[in-house]
């Protein structure tokens, strides 16, 4: 891990930038989850020069609520890694979903059945766009009470629980496996049915369609808007950050990054206690 005092390492000045993305838990939000009157002011900064800011995060819409009253012209984020394009400007409990890019049933199933071949005693939980649905014995990790308790494939099965919204990512937990060790053995087991990534220091793994990343989305709704990845700064701190930092132009592992967010980011800010990514968009703003 790099030191929360490090100083930022800055890419040389290329194509100016058009568009933020960042992700929230770890990266622009501090451990209590707030956001800092400095990045308050540096997202605004940036949207006054004309960068347009997306927030792209594993939460749900239904935990967006944290950055709602932040959100000033950027209003859209990308929620679930990639399953879904929300809107924001409704405010708690009004949010749009504007683009889903869902879990197929049968892959989600398949991913079920390979990882508990591959790991006994994995656990599951199932997002939807509205509703939550966990196995019995999935721990109280996310501070809600499910819709359903039930075994995973009843709640995946085409006529279970839900059944008339799309599946966003199922999520995985292990009881006792290290977690990076969890998510090699799961990309193993599970291959192209899914994609698999981590954002908690547990070994929970969220698991999305195939071709479902932060990255993949953020391509999609940058290609609509005309902006080239070259023209993309990016933030993150956990492995689900990974895709995205490696397809910006600019990319900044936070001070407290996972060391596979460190190799795969092009720059390195301070903590997010440290309001890393402010930082980063002062400076970038003073050379514009």
């Amino acid at each position: 891990m790099t030191s929360a005092t490090r100083q930022p390492e800055t890419p040389a000045a290329g194509i100016p930038p058009r568009l933020i993305a960042t992700d929230l838990d770890g990266t622009l939000l501090r451990d209590d989850k707030s956001v800092s009157p400095r990045t308050v002011a540096a997202l605004a900064a940036a949207e006054e020069a004309g960068i347009e800011v997306f927030f792209v995060t594993g939460r749900p819409a239904r935990w967006m609520d944290v950055v709602s009253e932040h959100v000033h012209g950027h209003g859209l984020a990308i929620c679930g890694n990639g399953a879904a394009v929300v809107d924001l400007h409704g405010g708690p409990g009004a949010h749009q979903f504007v683009k889903v890019r869902e879990l197929a049933r049968e892959n989600a199933l398949d991913a079920v059945r390979l990882l508990r071949e591959a790991a006994p005693g994995t656990v599951y939980a199932v997002e939807q766009t509205y509703g939550f649905h966990q196995e019995p014995d999935y721990p109280k990790l996310h501070m809600e009470i499910p819709d359903n308790l039930a075994p995973a494939e009843e709640l995946l099965a085409e006529d279970g629980p839900g059944a008339a919204e799309p599946v966003l990512k199922i999520l995985a937990y292990h009881p006792s496996i290290d977690p990076d060790a969890f998510l090699t053995l799961s990309r193993l087991a599970i291959g192209d049915r899914a994609n698999v990534t981590r954002s908690s220091p547990s070994a929970l793994l969220e698991i999305s369609g195939p071709d479902v990343s932060k990255a993949s989305t953020l391509a999609l709704c940058c290609a609509e808007r005309g902006i080239s990845h070259e023209q993309v700064v990016a933030f993150g701190d956990m492995p689900n950050d990974v895709e995205m930092l490696t397809w910006a132009g600019q990319s900044y592992a936070m001070g407290n990054a996972h060391p596979d967010v460190i190799a795969a980011a092009s720059g390195q800010t301070v903590a997010n206690n440290d309001d890393g990514v402010a930082v980063v968009i002062e400076r970038m703003l003073e050379r514009l």
